[in-house]
């Protein structure tokens, strides 16, 4: 049987349009929500639990549902589930456009979570496998990364444009038309593919690792309105643990695991699910707590809130590429420092804001956490699929871009718990309480950054990758005799 032919130029970089499409899209809802938060709470008279759970529903489905989404792409084709994944997210934004109230709205967007777990892991191994040269999968892969950090700076405009101009629902609604074409593009244009081998599934690991994060996140929540000491939240609480201690005990007895433990083996991998935990745990935190103050305290516009908030994504698209090359020369020492100082410093000028801070003072800090994200999302990535064997770099990055969501779900629980239902002038005074362990977790980014990128944690990560290897090749079954006459 002859070997398929290569698609050409024009339709891979159809392919590879159709797959940028589709994170913006999930990218996008991220931080364009957010703008939409203050008009939310007037419209649907959303308590502040509920504003968290407005986020928190999406990003909790995206981290708890990101490696098993790749398997299954993998196993039964990359562009069905591809597809399956749009026609979720579009779903899930019709549904939230139309919610009449906030726990509609919750549901909805778990729906939309649901379908942006089968996109973004899924479009890349379709980028990989459309583009075969190195060097144009490399270019396609630098695209497609990049579209991450546009969406995440015109993910605030547009949000705000649109509330000011349609309402909060026209940033849900917005989302249809692109899934619509992206999916009729995928059928037209999208080549079928599948994984030589594909990964089992793991169902106790997947239900255990819910358990963990739905406990803990539906803990810190709630726990403002039910306190520390009711039993719910010390049931949530316990059920969190248990399920840390059942992924322990289970997880190493599996031949292939959803949470790979020997890969913590790595400090440097360990090290990354850190930082993306604690990264994005305080720029989760930023967004919540910043869309609120420009809106609810200095009396800005949605749109005007957006605008504000343009010069960190700037910053991201500007600097993501110079710290990408960065890291491929020189490792992810530096970046990681400058990340977690910038952030440090973000924290504790974000300490001085106020009802009357000058506007050009109040951008300046906003540009720390600019430089801040821009810096630490490139050794993240690259630190934890670094020198690890093929079989393992797509469950390794998976199990990063997990962490990215953990932490921004833990973000925006942690800080709307801190911050409560303060408003005006209090509201500033509350929000300290979220940007001290902001620079907490800056200051610990930086202190990993030295740690993890030493000789000592170095040669952990050689000798993790030396085991999976060892693994892959007793699997491997050895090849029959070449028969000779």
């Amino acid at each position: 049987m002859n070997p398929p032919t290569p698609p050409s130029p024009r339709r891979r970089a159809l392919v590879l349009a159709i797959c940028c499409a589709s994170v913006v899209v999930v990218v996008m809802d991220i931080s364009i929500v957010n703008v939409a938060l203050p008009a939310i709470r007037r419209d649907l008279h959303a308590s502040v639990s509920g504003l968290q759970w407005t986020v928190d529903a999406y990003t909790l489905v995206l981290a708890g549902f990101l490696v098993p989404a790749g398997a299954s792409a993998d196993r039964f084709g990359r562009r069905r589930v591809f597809q399956i994944g749009l026609a979720a997210f579009g779903l899930g934004s019709l549904l939230c456009a139309l919610a009449p109230g906030t726990g509609w709205l919750v549901a909805a967007r778990a729906v939309q979570g649901a379908g942006g777990t089968m996109l973004n892991p899924v479009a890349m191994a379709i980028v990989a496998t459309t583009f075969e040269d190195p060097a144009e999968r490399a270019r396609a892969i630098g695209v497609f990364g990049s579209m991450a950090g546009l969406a995440l700076a015109l993910g605030p405009v547009l949000g705000g444009a649109l509330v000011d101009g349609l309402g909060w629902s026209a940033v849900f609604w917005v989302n249809v038309p692109v899934t619509v074409a992206a999916f009729a593009c995928a059928a037209l244009f999208v080549p079928e593919s599948r994984a030589v081998r594909a990964r089992r599934f793991d169902p106790v690991g997947q239900a255990l690792t819910v358990l963990v994060l739905g406990g803990t996140v539906c803990a810190i929540i709630e726990s403002r309105t039910l306190g520390w000491t009711s039993p719910v939240i010390l049931g949530l609480l316990a059920a969190a643990a248990l399920g840390v201690l059942g992924l322990l005990a289970t997880e190493p007895r599996r031949a292939d695991p959803l949470l790979e433990l020997r890969l913590f083996r790595s400090v440097p991998f360990s090290a990354a699910i850190v930082t993306a935990l604690w990264a994005l745990c305080g720029f989760g935190a930023f967004l919540f707590v910043t869309t609120q103050y420009l809106q609810d305290v200095r009396g800005l516009s949605a749109l005007e809130a957006g605008l504000c908030l343009l010069p960190v994504g700037a910053l991201i698209i500007l600097l993501s590429p110079l710290v990408g090359r960065a890291v491929g020369t020189r490792g992810p020492r530096l970046p990681l420092v400058v990340a977690g100082t910038a952030l440090a410093l973000g924290g504790l000028a974000s300490l001085r804001l106020g009802p009357s801070t000058p506007l050009p003072a109040v951008l300046a800090t906003y540009l720390l956490f600019g430089v801040f994200l821009a810096a630490v999302n490139p050794p993240i990535t690259n630190t934890a699929v670094s020198g690890m064997p093929r079989s393992m770099a797509g469950v390794a990055a998976s199990l990063a871009s997990a962490g990215r969501q953990t932490g921004t779900a833990l973000g925006v629980a942690i800080s709307g718990t801190v911050v409560g239902a303060a408003r005006g002038p209090s509201f500033t005074a509350a929000a300290h309480g979220v940007w001290w362990p902001v620079a907490a977790l800056g200051a610990g980014i930086a202190a990993l950054g030295l740690l993890s990128t030493g000789r000592r944690a170095m040669a952990t990560a050689r000798r993790a990758a030396e085991s999976f290897e060892a693994l892959d090749t007793a699997a491997t079954p050895p090849r029959p005799p070449a028969h000779t006459p």
